[in-house]
């Protein structure tokens, strides 16, 4: 398999567009919120095959999905993502929701979210294959500049989870 030495976030870009229909809708008439993460997660999941050209990645973690703004019936939303940073076996995805009121041509931001993807089975000992990522636009840079905070942040909650993860039980209360 081989790889380019460098990918630029550009070439890692995924864009998908739908129309918010009456059965995505939640009791506010809204887009439901489980409906935008799947959107985003599979939309993620395209940006982050190109970017490795493989399809043994997983989602690992989806960081502080921010709803900024409802996005309504009829209206449509468009979730964008790209590569903003690669660790040794697990690259960054950063996704911009986009809303767009089909009818005055209004768009918005609807949400951003991180999300970490890691490589599995026999792909994740070869990290060499991963591109070295080059973040063009302003908006690119400004993004990617923090992800060695946020992969930092990133690894002491995973921590922090494992040790919770310790104290949980198997059985629910009501079945002792």
């Amino acid at each position: 398999m081989t790889i380019k030495k460098q990918m630029s976030c550009n070439e890692t870009r995924v864009v998908q567009t739908h129309r918010v229909l009456p059965s995505e809708l939640n009791g506010h008439q809204t887009l439901f919120g489980g409906n935008l993460m799947s959107l985003i997660d599979n939309t993620a999941s395209m940006s982050v095959a190109k970017f490795a050209r493989s399809n043994a990645l997983v989602t690992a973690s989806m960081d502080e999905l921010h709803f900024l703004h409802p996005i309504k019936a009829s209206h449509a939303v468009s979730v964008e993502t790209y590569v903003t940073g690669s660790g040794r076996r697990s690259i960054e995805v950063f996704a911009k929701v986009l809303g767009e009121d089909l009818e005055t041509g209004e768009t918005y931001i609807g949400a951003t979210s991180f999300l970490t993807f890691v490589l599995v089975g026999s792909f994740e000992s070869d990290q060499s294959l991963l591109p070295d990522l080059i973040c063009e636009s302003e908006e690119e840079q400004k993004v990617c500049r923090d992800y060695t905070e946020r992969r930092k942040k990133r690894l002491a909650d995973k921590k922090l989870n494992e040790d919770l993860i310790k104290g949980l039980t198997l059985t629910p209360p009501w079945m002792s």
